[in-house]
């Protein structure tokens, strides 16, 4: 197909509509700003990359080993779960191939809801296409007057409060006693909602949930909670609020099929009248084809492995390992979970670690502005249950050559 023409018509009086672009990313480049995507071979604790070369095929380098997922039980490739998916898409099919209001909902994805809200200790869940859909419809669709946000949650939750048109009032991360001014300066006209992270995916630190609890219900204000870092990960496949006992204390709770379970999609666990408002009410669910039911399938699989003890005991394992190696090569460790980020402040130097270690066959990402603040660049180190002690050990390696390469230890 021949390449389409720029047009030659002006945007913003100024470019034509494709140089407008063009100087925009340029503009991130020059801030450091600018990403790419890079292919991967298969989503494991090792793969091959490949540069970014648009539509053409990519070309895989050698095997590195990935501290960068989100795949924490490393269940995505899982046989037993690939089966799952497998089984769901000759059953019922590779797509829902409509709205789950229409004809898109299938014994499959009722059979996860099931299991996800017995995890959650909840009457009903609903999932999903994905956390982020889950996130942006479930906060319109609950309609409050006012949303209380904690400043460093997630980007489907800031993007839900802006789409919901309520009033959006941010409180100091992980600080009660800051959300507890702010709810009693804002008054209670109208249903008032706190939105928090569990765990916060780039610090790996945890949200003070009893605490919330406590100021919540003292102002009489709903309270969600968004477990897409946490969800399979504690007892019997639970979370944070599960690990806390705070169950019959969260209004809403939230998580992604797409990380330790492995899949795609998201779902909100709660009430059955919350859920039945939620499928009439919510647009993201409402107005979008139902998730695909080898998602569900897969999800399902890893749910049921997720809740035996041995995949998550090796990803605690791994994580203080390679927390304590880190610790003692002199780097500052910060968060408390599987989350492990590097903090070495400055960003060039964030992103000279990063490369100084994917040099040494290990990825791991730099994270920097406006990600996070100033002065606290970083890399974030993922370990899964899917390493082996010596992968931990070689990681352990990289980090303590590259950072005498660098000049950071």
């Amino acid at each position: 197909m021949p390449r389409r023409r720029s047009t030659g018509r002006t945007f913003d009086g100024e470019d034509d509509f494709d140089e407008h672009l063009a100087r925009r990313l340029a503009a991130r480049e020059r801030r450091d700003l600018r990403r790419g995507l890079t292919p991967a071979d298969r989503v494991g604790e090792r793969a091959r990359f490949a540069t970014d070369r648009g539509s053409d095929p990519p070309s895989f380098g050698p095997t590195e080993l990935v501290f960068a997922s989100n795949d924490y039980l490393g269940l995505a490739g899982d046989e037993r779960v690939r089966r799952a998916a497998a089984a769901a898409a000759r059953d019922v099919g590779t797509g829902a191939g409509a709205s789950r209001l229409v004809t898109g909902d299938t014994a499959v994805h009722r059979a996860l809801e099931r299991d996800l809200a017995d995890a959650k200790g909840t009457a009903r869940a609903l999932v999903f296409s994905s956390g982020y859909a889950a996130n942006v419809g479930t906060i319109a669709a609950l309609s409050p007057a006012a949303v209380f946000s904690d400043e460093l949650n997630h980007a489907s939750i800031v993007d839900g409060c802006r789409l919901s048109g309520a009033e959006t009032v941010v409180y100091d991360h992980a600080d009660p006693d800051d959300l507890d001014r702010k709810l009693r300066e804002r008054g209670a006209d109208g249903p008032r909602l706190v939105v928090t992270d569990s765990v916060f995916s780039v610090d790996g630190d945890v949200a003070p949930l009893a605490d919330l609890c406590d100021v919540a219900e003292a102002h009489g204000a709903w309270l969600m909670v968004d477990e897409a870092h946490a969800t399979g990960l504690y007892d019997d496949a639970g979370g944070i609020v599960q690990r806390d006992g705070l169950g019959e204390r969260v209004h809403v709770q939230l998580g992604t099929l797409s990380k330790a379970l492995a899949a795609q999609g998201g779902f909100v666990a709660g009430s059955e009248p919350l859920v039945e408002h939620l499928l009439n009410a919510a647009r993201s669910f409402v107005f979008s084809t139902g998730l695909a039911p080898p998602a569900a399938g897969a999800a399902r699989e890893a749910l049921r492995i997720a809740r035996e003890n041995a995949r998550r005991e090796r990803l605690w394992e791994n994580a203080a390992r390679l927390r304590n190696g880190l610790a003692d090569a002199g780097y500052d460790v910060r968060g408390e979970t599987q989350i492990l980020p590097v903090v070495v402040g400055d960003r060039r130097d964030a992103l000279a670690l990063a490369e100084a270690v994917r040099d040494r066959g290990v990825v791991a990402p730099s994270i920097r502005p406006p990600t996070v603040p100033e002065g606290t660049s970083r890399v974030r180190v993922a370990p899964t249950a899917a390493h082996a002690a010596t992968d931990v050990d070689r990681c352990l390696d990289a980090f303590r050559d590259a950072g005498r390469e660098v000049g950071l230890l």
